[in-house]
């Protein structure tokens, strides 16, 4: 199968091209390098043995990306491109919306032309907002989003959703990704975002190789063990692999809905405490007030993606602070 990997140099995306390679199939890349590094592309055939077919460009950019469609007897799509921090896009929604929104009316129509049928959509669980109960499942309601990436987020999956009732020939498949941290085991590939950090994990990598000086904890006041946020941590790799089976087994026409996550829900603090055990490095932090957006507790019920994917977690939050931190002390200086 040639699948395109829009943002295939992220941090999510890259994981997704090696396991896809890993699994027999070809890749064909789009990215523009806006959060990422060109040295990913050479990573990523260190750890396959084979090259992408790289395009370096932004997405929005319709007359490009329809060469690739061109170029390229496409069989798949994993739309991973977006613009993805929940505190910066309070502080840049006009940008988020442009971004993240206009990338996926491009590539739903180029689909349609082309007769590409089959996609895989990056989703997240920010789109059931402040959820009313957990663990969340596919049946959940989607709530009233709590901040600009996870509206565009479920713009974007309506979008696919009334594309796919459109054409009915189309597999649309929403992956509603929990929070992804650690690195591939080689320390090749990881989460290594331009400037200061949004995400915890790599803002934690930043504290650790004494980058940044401490950790802001954003609240201690909400209604979970130890007051901080809880969420449902997955490991990179795990999510790669994610992508891979439904992209293979989702193939079938219809709007396919599926969490990936653990089903098990860590604070901010238990995974500080998990870092500093694992790695034997010190990660000194301050209370902060509560960011806008946030929300006390999220965490999935995975039960379907076993169920039709045959998917699993595999990696521990042991895995995933190990992991994280092999990465930083050969990337992150």
């Amino acid at each position: 199968m040639k699948v395109l990997v829009t943002g295939g140099t992220g941090y999510i995306g890259s994981h997704v091209c090696v396991e896809l390679i890993q699994a027999g199939h070809d890749v064909v890349v789009i990215d523009d390098f806006s959060n990422s590094k060109p040295e990913v592309l050479d990573y990523i055939k260190e750890l396959t043995g084979k090259e992408v077919k790289f395009y370096e460009f932004n997405v929005l950019d319709k007359e490009k990306t329809e060469k690739v469609f061109q170029e390229n007897e496409l069989d798949s799509i994993i739309h991973c491109a977006a613009f993805k921090a929940v505190g910066e896009s309070m502080k840049k929604p006009i940008e988020y919306y442009t971004n993240n929104l206009m990338s996926t009316l491009v590539i739903a129509d180029l689909m349609k032309k082309y007769g590409v049928n089959n996609i895989v959509f990056s989703s997240s669980a920010t789109v059931y907002g402040d959820p009313e109960i957990v663990p969340l499942t596919e049946n959940c309601k989607l709530g009233e989003t709590t901040n600009p990436y996870g509206s565009t987020k479920a713009m974007m999956e309506r979008i696919l959703t009334d594309v796919q009732r459109a054409v009915p020939t189309m597999s649309v498949t929403l992956l509603r990704y929990f929070n992804p941290i650690g690195a591939h085991e080689s320390g090749l590939l990881g989460e290594d975002p331009k400037g200061i950090p949004n995400n915890l994990m790599p803002y934690i990598m930043k504290v650790a190789t004494r980058e940044l000086e401490c950790l802001g904890v954003f609240g201690d006041d909400y209604d979970t063990p130890d007051g901080t946020g809880v969420r449902d941590y997955i490991h990179v790799v795990d999510l790669a692999k994610g992508h891979v089976l439904a992209i293979e087994k989702y193939a079938t026409p219809g709007v396919h809905i599926c969490n990936l996550g653990t089903g098990k829900g860590y604070s901010v603090l238990d995974i500080v405490k998990a870092f500093q055990q694992v790695n034997g490095v010190e990660i000194p932090y301050v209370i902060k007030e509560r960011r806008p957006g946030d929300i006390a507790t999220c965490y999935a019920d995975p039960t379907r993606a076993k169920e039709e994917l045959g998917w699993v977690a595999e990696k521990g939050i042991e895995e995933m602070c190990r992991d994280s931190w092999n990465f930083a002390k050969k990337h992150m200086k």
